[in-house]
C-alpha cells in the first residue's frame, strides 16, 4: 500500500511516526516556511522522522495550487491521509488515490464540526469531546465516519492535554484501518454525519482578547482554550498588552470592579496575580508582557502589577 501522507500539526505527528514504521508512507506533503510561520501548533519533527525513514518531503505553501495537484498526481497513491491539516481538499485531488482519503477531526462527528473544536469545546465549557476518522469529501467534515473515539475535558485540561488524547487516537484509529484495507475490508461506523449546526468559525489571534465581565470559570476555560502552543489569551493593563498562559480560579466573592487586580498571592511553590471577574477571584499563574517576557514563580511577584485590566 502507497500512502502520501498531508500534514502539519503535531497532532497527526504520533500516528505519521507508526505509519512509517511500517514502510507504507512513500512521499510526505507540508507546509513550506512561510506558510508554517503563520500557524499554530505545527511541528517540524515530521522532517526528522520523514529523513530516518527514507520519505520524500515536499513542502507547499497550500494545497489547493496547480502544484500540489502535480505533485499528488506523480506520487500516484493508493491512500492519501490527511492528519493535522487547516485547508480542505479541492475535488481533484481527491480523485487521485485508488483507495480515496481519510482525515481526522477533533470532534464526536456531526458535533462541532467547522474550525479549532477543541478549543471552542474547551471556550464553550463542554465536559466530553473525541475525534472522529472518516473518508474526505469536498465539503467540510462531512464524510462518511470509519471510527471515533470519545474523551473526557476535565477542569483540568488544555488544548495541549487534549490535543495529546487526540494524537494518541489518531494513531489507534489509523492503525486499525491499514490493517482492515489490508484485509480488503472497508469499515464503516453506522453514524449519519449530518447536523444543522452551524460550522464552528475560524479563530484567529485577535479572538483571544479576555471579556473580564465574565464570571471567572469562562475567563479559566478561555485561557486553558487558547494557552500553549497556540497564540493566547491577552488583555491591556496601562495600554500594554498581556498574554495569559495559565490560571486557576479561586472560590472567593469578589465586590472589585471585574479586571481589577487585587494583589499577588506568594507561596514556595507557587505564585499568583489575583483578580477580579463577575463572581470569583482569578489567579493569573504566568503572564507575558510585550517584548515577550514570560513572568511566574517569584518573578510574577517580584512584577507586582496594581491596576485594572481592560479590553483596549
Amino acid at each position: 500500500m502507497r500512502i502520501t501522507w498531508i500534514g502539519n500539526h503535531e497532532e497527526g505527528l504520533k500516528a505519521f511516526e507508526n505509519t512509517a514504521k511500517r514502510g507504507m508512507i512513500n512521499a510526505f506533503i507540508t507546509l513550506d516556511d512561510e506558510a508554517f510561520a503563520k500557524r499554530s501548533a505545527g511541528s517540524r519533527d515530521y522532517f526528522d522522522t520523514a529523513e530516518k525513514y527514507g520519505i520524500d518531503v515536499y513542502p507547499v505553501s497550500t494545497i489547493k495550487n496547480d502544484e500540489s495537484y502535480e505533485i499528488m498526481k506523480s506520487l500516484k497513491p493508493d491512500l492519501v491521509v490527511v492528519f493535522g491539516w487547516s485547508e480542505i481538499l479541492p475535488e481533484r485531488l481527491l480523485e487521485i488515490p485508488s483507495m480515496g482519503t481519510v482525515g481526522t477531526h477533533a470532534a464526536l462527528l456531526p458535533h462541532n464540526r467547522g474550525s479549532a473544536p477543541v478549543n471552542w469545546a474547551i471556550i464553550r465549557g463542554e465536559k466530553e469531546t473525541g475525534n472522529t476518522l472518516m473518508w474526505l469529501t469536498k465539503d467540510v467534515d462531512s464524510g462518511t465516519i470509519i471510527d471515533q473515539t470519545a474523551f473526557p475535558i476535565t477542569l483540568f485540561d488544555t488544548c495541549k492535554t487534549i490535543y495529546e488524547k487526540v494524537a494518541e487516537s489518531n494513531a489507534l484509529m489509523l492503525d486499525k484501518l491499514i490493517a482492515a484495507l489490508e484485509k480488503g475490508e472497508k469499515p464503516l461506523m453506522d453514524i449519519k454525519n449530518e447536523t444543522d449546526e452551524p460550522l464552528l468559525p475560524r479563530r484567529r489571534p485577535k479572538d483571544g482578547l479576555i471579556d473580564w465581565q465574565q464570571d471567572a470559570k469562562s475567563i479559566y476555560d478561555f485561557i486553558r482554550a487558547l494557552t500553549i502552543p497556540y497564540p493566547g489569551a491577552f488583555t491591556y493593563l496601562d495600554g500594554r498588552k498581556w498574554l495569559l498562559w495559565e490560571a486557576m480560579v479561586l472560590p472567593l466573592k469578589c465586590t472589585e470592579e471585574p479586571g481589577t487586580v487585587k494583589g499577588t498571592a506568594y507561596g514556595f511553590k507557587d505564585c499568583g496575580i489575583c483578580v477580579a471577574t463577575k463572581d470569583l477571584y482569578l489567579c493569573i499563574n504566568m503572564i507575558e508582557d510585550e517584548e515577550g517576557h514570560r513572568y511566574s514563580g517569584s518573578r510574577l511577584y517580584e512584577l507586582a502589577l496594581k491596576g485594572v485590566f481592560e479590553n483596549e
